[in-house]
């Protein structure tokens, strides 16, 4: 049984400024989607991506993730209290983010970008899909060093099972927040860059994603202790507030990968990958040419 080692959430100070670990962990996730947004521009192109707008894509997805983040809790987690009391949803600092927020305010950000130049929804968002969960993972490590979102009580003689004092009680628990930035971070960005890798009709790799993050997050909420405002939906539906808001995500995932299947093209690269040949382009909208 390990004991949670207890960290100062603020990494330092600068006068009456204090810079938390978790907002470094959020600076680390939007530089670590730079420098993969490139490299995958470069090395696979896109319909309408260069380097260059990798870095206007990040902007918009920043705004989505932290707007929408916030939003996001405020209204899935505790709208009572934020209706009450509004000003409140601004103090981000006192902690509150919630991923299925941000993953809508990413769509509607991605939404607009697109539009803006003159592309799908879905092109851009195919793009997006697998460099996601490399930002999850950082997300998931400043919830650790903040010593939030903690595991269940666990009676199983595990080895890593911690002890999380600021729980209220000195009995072993998941570290649920390692859990998720095994699940959602790692091994998802393994697989959807693997899964990305080939071309996929216009579609595909965010229907992957749907489908692997919320599959993921599901099983890994059995292992994590709801929010004390939640106990009582765990306990009446015998489902936690993450596991309600993963079951749409499935079924859309899974409908949306049957309708791109059956339905869409592969789309035609704009940016061709670094050093391709003069018919790559032709390979790339018919997979099938040798």
């Amino acid at each position: 049984m390990l004991m949670y080692p207890k960290m100062d959430p603020v990494a330092f100070s600068v006068g009456k400024l204090k810079v938390h670990w978790y907002g470094i962990m959020y600076m680390v996730g939007f530089l670590s989607f730079l420098y993969i947004g490139k490299y995958r521009v470069k090395k696979y192109g896109h319909s309408f991506l260069t380097v260059k707008l990798v870095d206007d894509t990040l902007f918009y997805a920043a705004l989505g993730v932290v707007i929408g983040g916030r939003l996001g809790y405020c209204l899935f987690y505790q709208p009572a209290f934020y209706l009450l009391h509004p000003l409140n949803i601004i103090k981000t600092w006192d902690g509150g983010m919630s991923f299925h927020g941000g993953l809508l305010g990413v769509m509607l950000a991605t939404y607009l970008f697109a539009k803006k130049n003159n592309s799908t929804f879905f092109e851009l968002g195919d793009f997006i899909a697998p460099i996601v969960p490399v930002s999850l993972f950082f997300g998931r490590i400043g919830n650790f060093i903040n010593g939030e979102l903690w595991g269940k009580i666990t009676t199983s003689n595990i080895p890593w099972a911690m002890v999380f004092p600021q729980s209220g009680t000195m009995l072993p628990r998941h570290p649920s927040q390692l859990y998720e930035a095994i699940g959602e971070g790692i091994i998802l960005t393994i697989f959807l860059m693997f899964y990305a890798r080939k071309p996929r009709k216009i579609g595909q790799t965010s229907a992957m994603f749907l489908i692997g993050y919320g599959v993921i997050r599901f099983v890994i909420e059995y292992f994590r202790e709801p929010d004390n405002f939640l106990q009582n939906l765990a306990t009446v539906t015998h489902l936690s507030m993450g596991q309600w808001l993963c079951v749409p995500m499935i079924l859309l995932g899974l409908l949306l990968y049957w309708y791109s299947t059956k339905y869409w093209s592969y789309p035609v690269l704009k940016t061709l990958p670094e050093g391709s040949k003069p018919d790559a382009q032709a390979r790339v909208s018919n997979p099938r040419r040798k």
